[in-house]
């Protein structure tokens, strides 16, 4: 028999394979890829757990947002009662001194007023009482005029305390 190149490839082929068993080749190759296996999971197992890490920090980075907004809003709220009851205060405070005031003006002018027709009766009853003494001097004699003038003046006393009363 005869034997060809095929033979021998296929013998040189086994001697080979072989000789990686004996050099513990396969083993090897094993513990490379079983290391890169675990390194590579090692990666996977941290990122999951820094990705984790970084979903917990944004949850709270987002309630802490929500909380600061609806503190902001909450602020923004109060702020707004609080100047609308500021202007409602200070509009009734305007509209409360401006009538104050009205009413200080109306009792003045009544004043000014009362004091003005008192001046004015005081004028008119000198003017009557000197116009009469001036009519009783030249037309009646002396004891009828002191009797007039006595009569006149109490009821001119009479009139005035009814006036100023």
């Amino acid at each position: 028999m005869a034997i060809d190149a095929t033979f021998w490839v296929a013998i040189s082929f086994i001697i080979f394979i072989g000789g990686l068993v004996y050099l513990k080749i396969p083993q090897k190759i094993n513990e490379v890829l079983n290391k890169l296996i675990l390194d590579i999971k090692n990666e996977i197992d941290e990122s999951e757990k820094l990705r984790s890490e970084a979903k917990i920090l944004l949850d709270n980075a987002q309630s802490k947002l929500d909380t600061a907004q609806a503190d902001g809003n909450e602020i923004l709220e109060q702020a707004k009662k609080d100047s609308d009851h500021l202007v409602i205060e200070m509009n009734d405070k305007f509209h409360k001194s401006s009538e104050i005031k009205k009413n200080l003006a109306e009792n003045k002018i009544i004043q000014m007023k009362d004091a003005a027709l008192k001046e004015i009766k005081d004028v008119s009853i000198k003017i009557a009482v000197e116009s009469v003494k001036k009519i009783i001097n030249t037309s009646v004699d002396k004891s009828k005029l002191d009797s007039l003038f006595d009569k006149n003046l109490e009821e001119t006393k009479v009139a005035l305390k009814k006036i100023n009363s």
